[in-house]
């Protein structure tokens, strides 16, 4: 293959990578300066499942992919899936996201094709999501009102697209964390990340997202500590981390206590904002064998009217103990699979995403449908890849000087 062409395939999976990071971002959340109608944020979401779609088909036509344990886990997924909303239980919406699902699968499968253990789609991760990060940014500054709205406690929202807080945290952890992970890899240079991390860590201060700074410090420590061994860099950073750690925690503990409080009351702050008590019903909730096996359906990860708010018992509740059983076996080979592999840059950064949405699964829900989560395991798969096996070169053959033709002279 031509570079033009290998560049022009490379530029169509980027593309392609980038609209299924848009399908993800959700039609709920804040109110937007220019008021955007759900049912408009749905058709650009869902339009851009399409066209990620048709665009993974289009450089994929002989349909090669890749075998890969992460996808086929998510495969048996969706079929679980589909057998617990086949009773509409949860209504014909279940079926529409069932439909989702599979669209967002087959992309996967894909695009696995070019998942090879490289850094290319960690690549793609940063740009897009700090794209989006950009223009929640632009939102702040074009009217600070409404991106800092009293209705979130004055944490901060997206105001051009409706984004919550938690999401704008995600986002900003995830970002940086890799980015770190790539200056200590040096395959990048301090300006450039600096420009990514630098804006990224304001985004996440305003947010005040308690569980994307746990994840990202956690993640950071892990992967980190998987290159202490065989980077000098590593083990520079690792150093001054903690040592800032140490100071920020004697000298400022009292505005760090602050901001991790976000003005709660002790009583709040111990039920996780209210978490624990739509836990505890959902748990309490009589369920059939099915419904224990199979769950009531793909929804809208809420019960009772409230936000689940947990990967682990959201699926539980839409899928079923089977479907807990297949989230785990995700996390478990995508992390035994980095325990395995030898200290690499590209370990480091898959660790780093394994150990964030591990955090993260228990104060948000994702893990078990289409979702910035699974986008986040797919880069961690595409990292753990092995690459394809080089092209064996073809060696001249030595032809007999009998065998020859001989010349006319």
């Amino acid at each position: 293959m031509s570079p033009g062409r290998t560049d022009h395939t490379s530029r169509i999976v980027g593309t392609a990578w980038g609209l299924l990071i848009l399908n993800t971002l959700g039609s709920a959340g804040a109110k937007t300066i220019v008021p955007l109608p759900r049912s408009l944020i749905q058709m650009v979401t869902m339009g851009a499942l399409v066209a990620a779609f048709a665009l993974a088909l289009a450089v994929n036509l002989r349909l090669r992919i890749r075998a890969s344990a992460f996808v086929f886990l998510l495969t048996l997924l969706l079929v679980v899936s589909v057998i617990s909303s086949a009773s509409l239980e949860s209504g014909f919406g279940a079926l529409f996201r069932c439909a989702r699902l599979a669209l967002f699968v087959t992309t996967l499968w894909l695009l696995s094709r070019w998942w090879d253990g490289g850094l290319t789609f960690v690549r793609h991760h940063i740009r897009m999501y700090f794209a989006v990060l950009g223009s929640v940014a632009a939102g702040l500054v074009i009217s600070p009102g409404a991106a800092m709205p009293e209705l979130y406690g004055g944490r901060l929202v997206g105001a051009l697209w409706p984004l919550t807080p938690p999401q704008i945290g995600q986002y900003a952890a995830v970002i940086i964390g890799l980015t770190v992970l790539l200056v200590l890899g040096r395959r990048t240079d301090r300006v450039s990340a600096a420009v990514v991390v630098v804006p990224a860590l304001v985004l996440l201060a305003l947010t005040h997202t308690r569980t994307a700074t746990l994840g990202l410090f956690t993640g950071l420590a892990l992967a980190i500590g998987s290159l202490v061994l065989t980077s000098a860099a590593a083990r520079r950073f690792f150093a001054w981390a903690v040592l800032c750690a140490a100071v920020a925690a004697v000298g400022f503990s009292s505005a760090l206590q602050a901001w991790f409080l976000r003005g709660q009351s002790q009583e709040n702050f111990t039920s996780l904002t209210g978490r624990a008590k739509v836990w505890d019903a959902l748990l309490a909730a009589p369920r059939s064998t099915s419904e224990f096996l199979f769950g009531a359906g793909l929804g809208d990860k809420s019960f009772g009217g409230l936000p689940i708010d947990n990967s682990w018992l959201a699926v539980y509740h839409e899928q079923g103990m089977t479907g807990v059983v297949l989230v785990a076996a995700i996390i478990i080979v995508l992390g035994g699979v980095a325990l395995l592999r030898p200290p690499s840059l590209q370990r480091a950064c898959a660790i780093f995403l394994i150990s964030y949405c591990a955090i993260a699964s228990y104060t948000e829900a994702g893990l078990g449908d289409a979702s910035p989560y699974l986008l986040h395991l797919a880069v961690a798969a595409s990292l753990l890849a092995a690459p394809p096996p080089a092209t064996p070169e073809v060696t001249a053959r030595r032809i007999p000087r009998w065998a020859r033709t001989s010349e006319v002279t």
